[in-house]
């Protein structure tokens, strides 16, 4: 089905309004967002996607609709797994948590850019080049071979090759002037490290469109859908970081439900492939003849990949193995983020911090031992606890 040029404009403007509304009314000022907020902006934004998944269907057809979905759901499964990554550039760069949010929205929106980029060019290659689909599937059968071996592609470090660049060639300073990009340091202008940071997001935002965007177009070769299911996967990523903070360590399975997602698109991909030469002009397959071959449909794709989920995510809170990890991860993150004293600047957001590993120790103390010794940090991290302990001391003390 053709969208017409009214309906892309429109879906465009939509897209933007919610940029900058998202922008002028929730991190203009730097805030640290509460656990609510960050939990009814990120059912807007789910309602939203679904809202317009059922307008797709209502007014376009069933295909489209069911494209649009199983499109969404896969996208923001890779998103959620792009979380990890930005916890660990914030965790390197020491971020402030009150302006971690800006540095999100800037991620979203370059993330954007370069997977519309990457979105017409995939359109334009299989335009030209049907065999791009044998490609694009031996991509995602190469990333899904990493991720169960637990390889990455280095993106999540916070020191990669662009911003050592950045750090040779420019003045840089090792301290945060609250959220500008730039400041001055005896008279002299040099760059803070939030620029370096958001560098960093964005370098990291290209690498995930390498794998994501072949992924979508596993599902569908509509570019109006792979547009739409890719920005509104997007959409609400701020607040979902928020609100799984201290959570993403406990889905200690999703790189496996990841790998098996885009496994099975990237079979699905060759298989579309070998089922679209009824042209054959390539001569080592099967003489040149048409080759007959087993279609996977939407339905069928739409449910291996909601049932994949559930079953990653289920077996990932349950696994008492996971809830030990989840409680070690936690309790490092806030030990670290307490004893570094240019975290923030609000005083209420350290003793929160310092409240939550409480938390963290207690449930460590109760832990059986078994799965306590399981965590190859975990003596470091007792450390750390009994660090904090002390500095918290002495700070009440003065």
């Amino acid at each position: 089905m053709t969208v017409s040029p009214l309906i892309w404009g429109i879906t465009i403007v939509v897209i933007l309004g919610l940029l900058a509304f998202d922008y002028f009314f929730h991190i203009r000022k730097a805030h640290i967002p509460t656990l609510k907020e960050a939990a009814v902006w990120s059912a807007i934004y789910v309602g939203l996607a679904v809202v317009f998944g059922i307008v797709v269907l209502v007014f376009g057809d069933s295909t489209m609709g069911k494209e649009y979905f199983a499109g969404y759901v896969t996208e923001k499964a890779l998103s959620v797994d792009n979380l990890f990554v930005f916890l660990v550039i914030m965790a390197s760069f020491k971020v402030p948590r009150e302006d971690q949010q800006k540095v999100l929205l800037v991620g979203i929106v370059f993330a954007l850019i370069a997977r519309t980029g990457f979105i017409f060019a995939g359109a334009a290659l299989i335009n030209a080049w049907s065999w791009m689909f044998y490609i694009f599937g031996i991509i995602l059968l190469i990333t899904a071979g990493n991720l169960l071996k637990g390889e990455d592609s280095g993106g999540d470090e916070a020191d990669n090759f662009i911003i050592k660049l950045a750090k040779r060639f420019f003045n840089t300073s090792e301290h945060y002037d609250g959220d500008k990009l730039v400041t001055k340091i005896d008279g002299k202008k040099v760059l803070t490290p939030m620029l370096l940071v958001m560098v960093a997001i964005g370098g990291t935002d290209l690498l995930f469109a390498l794998d994501s965007i072949p992924a979508i177009f596993g599902l569908t070769q509509n570019v109006y859908i792979v547009f739409t299911a890719t920005a509104f996967s997007l959409m609400g990523l701020r607040q979902l970081y928020f609100l799984l903070d201290g959570l993403l360590d406990r889905l200690i399975y999703l790189s496996y439900g990841l790998a098996t997602i885009l496994a099975f698109i990237g079979v699905k991909l060759v298989l579309h492939a070998l089922h679209a030469l009824h042209e054959n002009n390539l001569p080592f397959i099967n003489g040149g003849e048409h080759v007959p071959v087993f279609e996977i449909s939407t339905e069928l794709s739409l449910t291996v990949i909601i049932g994949v989920l559930a079953v990653t995510v289920v077996a990932s809170l349950v696994s008492k193995s996971g809830k030990a990890q989840t409680v070690f991860n936690n309790a490092r993150r806030h030990a670290t983020s307490y004893l570094e004293l240019e975290y923030t600047a609000d005083t209420a957001e350290r003793e929160r911090v310092y409240n939550l590993l409480m938390d963290e120790e207690k449930a460590i103390a109760v832990m059986e031992t078994k799965y306590r010794d399981k965590h190859p940090e975990s003596e470091e991290i007792l450390e750390q606890i009994a660090e904090t302990h002390r500095q918290h001391t002495e700070h009440l003390s003065r």
